[in-house]
């Protein structure tokens, strides 16, 4: 009989567990969150030799350096939107003794309004948990499905379950991975899924022979990124998952797109029918449900939610039925210089919602800002700093509706703030085409020669607690257009789940 992959997958884990140090070998550093006493991940500790260690998602991090135990050790420690109180000359850091089979805790006071709560994805979420003989809270802390790194998630529920989708996913045997998008299900809170304070237990679509990401789009050639994911009721009332694919070249610019449908028999994607280059309209982002005179729409943060279409697989799947939530005149797209506004016969702008017809884009609304031929305060879409009023460019944003606040909440990155993608800010509306306005900054990824890409934030409404006053989101954390050099070991490449508390007194906006 020839050896299965698990068995060779079972070998190589006995192997290496019979090279590792003993978990009594080890000294426990653990940071936790002053708030809240729950251990911090992504805090970096260096000693004077630059040897740079990182806590895991339990803030665990286990200590075993040939000749620097037993004595006493000093560890600058920093985290982005964290501090570690001064020590004499300014050092944010302490001296620890290096005691194996012992333990120091620490504490770091947030910063940020938003808790950093475990890495979602990759190879060694649990790295020091293990190390350090502890449990992990998730089935496979060290790896699943053999993959050590992912890009940007979309989700839908369908059919009872959670579905999550990826865009471009790593591994361990190869510098290329699987470039044609990856998925995996999970169970839903209450329905015997994990707390989404602990964490989310994947079950990856895997190739039975390399273990690793099976392609959800098998037959084209990639990359394939995906989009739009959502959950629509085909005409015989049974509930699909329908999404948005795009094909890029090696420049990742884009050479096809399209509709796809999702098949759970086969798990893949198959594709449905085309969206033409030149389409004014088309949907975008993670989108939402709305409701307005008994009527079911689907809606678009693009990156605001300016596109919209009916509930139903026929308009879906249509794209003459999309609407657009703009100024411009009916039939028209941007034009620099030569818009084509609608103005009323008071000379206000009117925005309403228009078939065939493009929406703005942030940049090209500050075009007609600077350019004079529109005031920022005609524009629904005008996201600003609450504190310093300095206006935010919105790189991509998730919209849902909140039972909590009563209102519709975005999470949102800026584009060229503190860092270039990663300043994550909140903002609330009565109605989803807004006025979007102020929004308070939940979390940085600045940090001196260390800022880090948060990209393509994902709101989880279906992980929300206490009635909606504690929410989570994730997005993308890297060093790829930050400008940084510095790729942050396991973390690079991967998703990082925060959780936001609404009832937080710093995310009180003016006026309320």
């Amino acid at each position: 009989m020839k050896p299965t992959f698990l068995a060779f997958a079972l070998l190589f884990a006995v192997i290496e567990l019979a090279t590792l140090a003993s978990a009594s070998e080890y000294f426990c550093i653990e940071i936790t969150d002053e708030t809240t006493g729950r251990g911090v991940p992504l805090v970096r500790l260096e000693t004077t030799d630059k040897n740079v260690f990182y806590t895991d998602s339990n803030g665990l991090v286990a200590f075993n350096e040939p000749g620097l135990m037993n004595m006493s050790v000093w560890f600058s420690i920093s985290s982005h939107g964290y501090e570690f109180p001064h020590e004499s000359f300014g050092l944010r850091g302490i001296a620890l003794k290096t005691v194996p089979d012992t333990s120091s805790r620490l504490k770091l006071r947030r910063v940020n309004i938003a808790e950093r709560m475990y890495r979602v994805t990759g190879r060694g979420i649990y790295r020091d948990t293990i190390l350090l003989g502890q449990k992990p809270p998730i089935e496979f802390g060290a790896l699943n499905g053999n993959i050590i790194g992912q890009d940007s998630v979309l989700t839908a529920i369908c059919n009872d379950k959670l579905f999550w989708f990826w865009g471009d996913t790593n591994r361990p045997n190869h510098p290329l991975g699987n470039f044609l998008t990856t998925g995996a299900t999970s169970a839903l809170p209450g329905k015997g899924g994990l707390d989404p304070s602990v964490g989310v237990n994947f079950k990856y679509f895997t190739d039975p022979k390399s273990g690793f990401a099976k392609p959800m789009f098998p037959g084209l050639k990639g990359p394939v990124w995906i989009d739009a994911v959502m959950t629509i009721k085909n005409d015989a009332g049974n509930d699909l998952i329908l999404s948005r694919y795009s094909r890029v070249d090696k420049d990742m610019k884009p050479i096809e797109s399209g509709l796809a449908v999702f098949s759970e028999s086969e798990t893949q994607f198959k594709l449905l029918s085309p969206i033409p280059p030149d389409s004014k309209l088309a949907p975008a982002g993670h989108p939402f449900h709305v409701t307005l005179d008994a009527q079911d729409y689907v809606y678009f943060p693009a990156p605001y939610p300016c596109i919209r279409v009916k509930s139903d697989w026929k308009s879906v799947t249509t794209l003459g039925d999309y609407e657009g939530f703009t100024c411009l005149k009916e039939g028209t797209v941007y034009v620099k210089k030569a818009a084509q506004l609608d103005r009323g016969a008071d000379g206000k702008l009117v925005w309403t919602w228009r078939k065939d017809t493009g929406v703005l884009k942030p940049s090209e609304i500050d075009e007609l800002v600077s350019s004079g031929q529109i005031k920022r305060d005609e524009v629904p879409f005008r996201l600003r700093n609450a504190d310093d009023k300095k206006p935010i460019h919105l790189h991509n944003s998730t919209v849902y509706w909140n039972d909590y606040k009563k209102k519709w909440l975005m999470i949102g990155v800026q584009s060229y703030g503190d860092s270039f993608l990663g300043e994550v800010w909140y903002a609330e509306s009565s109605a989803p085409e807004g006025p979007w306005v102020e929004a308070k900054k939940i979390a940085t990824h600045a940090k001196k020669h260390e800022n880090q890409d948060f990209y393509n934030p994902t709101q989880h409404p279906y992980f929300a607690q206490d009635g909606g006053r504690f929410i989570f989101f994730e997005g993308t954390i890297t060093n790829t257009f930050s400008g940084s050099p510095y790729a942050i070991p396991t973390y690079d490449y991967n998703q990082m789940m925060y959780r936001l508390d609404l009832a937080d007194s710093r995310l009180k906006m003016p006026g309320n």
